[in-house]
């Protein structure tokens, strides 16, 4: 496997993590993953400017351009071969001897790295379940931040209870998921909770608002609680890695008929039609 290490792509062995890296002590750092289809990139252009957006909330200064930080990540796509998958590529604040504050001359540490994994086609076919977990998390859910530990327990929370994922709750509001979007549809309209500190402004999130809108299809950024989540007559979630997942069940509660419903296969259609 190669990676790229800052702004040199090296084979694996021979790459190391200083030991007092501040993404290792701390979580100092932010990351993206971005799709490949076939080969191509998908949304590079979006998922790299939320990767500096991101540095730059938290600030940690990038020692490369937008634009070369694209053609490195097409060339590591190209050096491994990836035809169906992904890269994950994260920024730390650099090497220092521990402590909480840090030194803003530290020399920042990027590395990426590909994914090897496919469509989920079979559970967007026949839906996945869910259940709803306490928003417990820090109030920048809009920085993609390398401190993920919420994140994780709440998702394997759901996995021990055989759900798929795991929604999060805020003072009785549908926030996001551990690791998706949120979308509902109630008599014929789209609604998923605006884009703020509350949620992560996910790039698929983007593009289906974007198709909806194209399409002339009703859709409302708004909040909304969980009971109108129980209510609704479809959900549905978003990533870049499940694209558009159907959600059939909540809290062991059935969602509209139990089954796929006809306007997530509409979104979910547009979407791959999109993708190509």
């Amino acid at each position: 496997m190669k990676v790229l290490v800052n702004n040199t792509i090296e084979s694996r062995e021979n790459v190391a993590i200083d030991i007092e890296d501040r993404g290792y002590q701390f979580g100092d750092g932010v990351y993206e993953v971005v799709r490949v289809y076939e080969g191509e990139v998908y949304e590079l252009d979006g998922h790299v400017e939320r990767f500096f957006r991101s540095a730059q909330e938290i600030d940690i200064t990038l020692s490369y351009t937008v634009n070369e930080l694209k053609e490195n990540i097409k060339a590591l796509i190209a050096e491994n071969n990836v035809v169906d998958g992904g890269i994950y590529f994260q920024v730390t604040r650099g090497v220092s001897p521990r402590k909480h504050s840090y030194d803003r001359t530290l020399a920042s540490h990027l590395i990426a790295y590909p994914l090897y994994f496919t469509r989920p086609k079979e559970k967007q076919l026949s839906g996945v379940t869910a259940i709803t977990v306490d928003d417990l998390r820090w109030l920048r859910c809009d920085i993609k931040s390398l401190n993920l530990l919420y994140n994780v327990m709440m998702k394997q929370k759901a996995q021990d209870n055989k759900a798929f994922e795991g929604i999060f709750v805020r003072d009785d509001v549908i926030t996001e998921g551990t690791s998706t979007n949120v979308f509902i549809v109630k008599d014929g309209v789209y609604k998923t909770h605006p884009a703020s500190n509350m949620i992560l402004n996910g790039i698929t999130r983007q593009r289906i608002l974007s198709l909806l809108s194209e399409n002339n299809f009703t859709v409302e950024e708004v909040k909304f609680t969980k009971a109108e989540l129980l209510a609704a007559d479809e959900v549905f979630i978003t990533s870049t890695t499940s694209e558009v997942m159907p959600i059939i069940e909540i809290d062991n509660q059935i969602i509209g008929q139990g089954q796929v419903g006809d306007k997530t296969k509409q979104i979910y259609n547009l979407l791959i039609n999109y993708i190509g």
